[in-house]
């Protein structure tokens, strides 16, 4: 028996193509009658580059541009579903997080007990991961949960 969809999770990187597969995470949730956990992930800043700002207050930074992301998401959010509205009811919380983002995504399906995820990809070319982008493939290599990867269609 296959388990009731509950809880889905949208990871995106809030790039113009992310709006693809947030409407497919979307129907999910109608169709499951589910609720949406939107995710975006801002890869952490590695120890290199925080050696050259030690002058600066990483900090009010940090809390600055978490702010801004998780006022864009809640923008992403209301403009893709300005036809939908009903649909907002579905998302049960936006999150910012900082991190890795395929270990950020795993850990917060877990937290959050989401069903599935779901995430867009779009190839860079032959050599940087043709059909799934790296962080995609790492979330499928280590989840035991369902994951929708959704490609870009072809004309985008």
């Amino acid at each position: 028996m296959i388990p009731k969809i509950k809880r889905v999770l949208y990871a995106t990187d809030l790039s113009e193509n992310s709006a693809y597969a947030f409407r497919y995470a979307v129907n999910t949730a109608e169709k499951h009658d589910a609720e949406m956990i939107v995710l975006h992930v801002i890869e952490e800043i590695p120890s290199s580059v925080r050696a050259y700002m030690f002058d600066r207050d990483l900090t009010g930074l940090k809390k600055e541009a978490m702010d801004e992301l998780n006022h864009r998401l809640d923008e992403f959010c209301e403009s893709e579903l300005r036809e939908r509205p009903e649909c907002m009811k579905r998302i049960k919380r936006t999150k910012v997080v900082e991190g890795y983002p395929a270990e950020v995504i795993l850990s917060v399906a877990d937290e959050e007990n989401c069903d599935i995820i779901i995430m867009g990809t779009h190839g860079k070319g032959v050599i940087s991961h043709t059909f799934l982008g790296s962080v995609a493939e790492r979330v499928l290599r280590r989840t035991r949960k369902p994951v929708f990867v959704i490609p870009l269609p072809p004309d985008m």
